[in-house]
């Protein structure tokens, strides 16, 4: 009995239903795999005009889903090696065929697993693609609405404020009564921190000092912190200016306002520094200081969503975020401190200009004149 109807016996024997196409050149083997709708590849060792170990190089390039049994009466162990090396499911023996049903079950099953694993990839790697889309969305309309508040606490409330600045100092002007003088001045007073809680406010939801510039609003950042925390605060860059894609110096202000936040809040530092450079088409931000620094369970709070936000950010620009921290050492152990870095591929970018978020180049939130 030829070797394939014995196959084929053999397999039925085993309760399997088969229905296969029997192929004995490359011609009739690129013509069959070319068909589709297959579910393994069973091949002979030595095959008219080619063997199995260049049939499985064709399985390879055309159709490398599909499993690949190679069997041989007589199939050398170099043979038998590159074959699984090559990706074939299994070799067999012609005098060992009782493994072939087996053998041909596991192939299946595995391919099969195989493609759901892979179609579960693909459907992961799709979802993740939606959620980072959606984050950069999110960002997006979060920047546009906190621009929209600082416009409208500029225009309305900062109208009004200048309003009742101009009235209580002509009731200033017009009145001899020393108690109503007394309360206006207290008054005036008053409106002077509302003025400048109003800028604080307008400064955090729209950095109108990037408009001067990435190293210039840092500087800004770094000396308002300083005043703030009475912690040192160093700034350092080589350049006094960059030439940045739009959307990154924003990214790059936001990391660093955020992770001065993290620092007043828990780090207890005494000493941070701030560096910025541009080497080689990448953009770094660090951001150190010398507080208690980090431990592994600070990092992985279900509910700690700061550096998951500065890498959603970061994303938004094709960047990243390392973080190191000696916080392995006692917690408050002087100087063991926390390292943020920022990254971001610029690549050449010749002649990109740092772009300000909005086209309303007139529009400067940090204060109303002189009030």
């Amino acid at each position: 009995m030829p070797d394939h109807e014995l196959a084929m016996a053999q397999l039925r024997r085993a309760g399997l239903r088969v229905q296969a196409l029997r192929v004995e050149s490359r011609s009739e083997f690129v013509q069959a795999l070319a068909q589709g709708n297959w579910d393994m590849v069973l091949s002979d060792f030595n095959l008219p005009g080619f063997d199995g170990l260049q049939a499985q190089q064709i399985l390879k390039e055309t159709a490398p889903e599909l499993p690949f049994v190679l069997v041989s009466g007589q199939i050398g162990e170099d043979a038998a090696v590159q074959a699984m090396r090559n990706g074939a499911s299994d070799y067999l023996l012609k005098d060992k065929l009782t493994r072939l049903a087996p053998a041909v079950e596991h192939a299946i099953a595995a391919a099969d697993e195989r493609r759901a694993r892979q179609a579960s990839d693909r459907a992961l790697g799709e979802s993740r693609q939606r959620l980072s889309e959606l984050a950069q969305h999110l960002q997006l309309s979060i920047e546009l609405e906190r621009a929209a508040i600082s416009r409208e606490i500029h225009d309305e409330v900062g109208g009004g404020l200048t309003a009742l600045n101009f009235d209580l100092a002509w009731i200033g002007r017009h009145t001899e009564s020393p108690e109503i003088r007394q309360r206006v001045a207290g008054a005036l007073e008053t409106l002077a921190h509302a003025v400048e809680a109003s800028q604080r406010i307008m400064h955090n939801l729209r950095p109108a000092i990037l408009e001067q510039g990435l190293v210039a609003a840092l500087q800004w950042l770094s000396s308002r912190f300083e005043k703030r925390n009475g912690a040192a605060c160093q700034f350092r860059c080589r350049h006094d200016s960059m030439a940045l894609p739009s959307g990154v110096p924003l990214v790059a202000y936001r990391f660093a306002q955020e992770a001065l936040t993290n620092i007043s809040k828990h780090a207890q530092a005494s000493q941070v520094t701030i560096d910025l450079s541009l080497t080689r088409g990448v953009l770094s931000l660090e951001v150190v200081d010398n507080g208690r620094g980090l431990l592994a369970d600070d990092l992985d709070k279900a509910r700690s969503f700061g550096l998951r936000g500065l890498r959603e950010r970061a994303g938004t620009v094709g960047g990243w975020v390392e973080v190191s921290s000696g916080g392995s050492e006692p917690r408050g152990a002087a100087g063991s401190g926390t390292t943020l870095l920022l990254s971001v591929p610029i690549g050449q970018g010749g002649g990109v200009v740092e772009a300000r978020f909005d086209a309303d180049a007139d529009h400067d939130p940090s204060g109303w004149g002189a009030l």
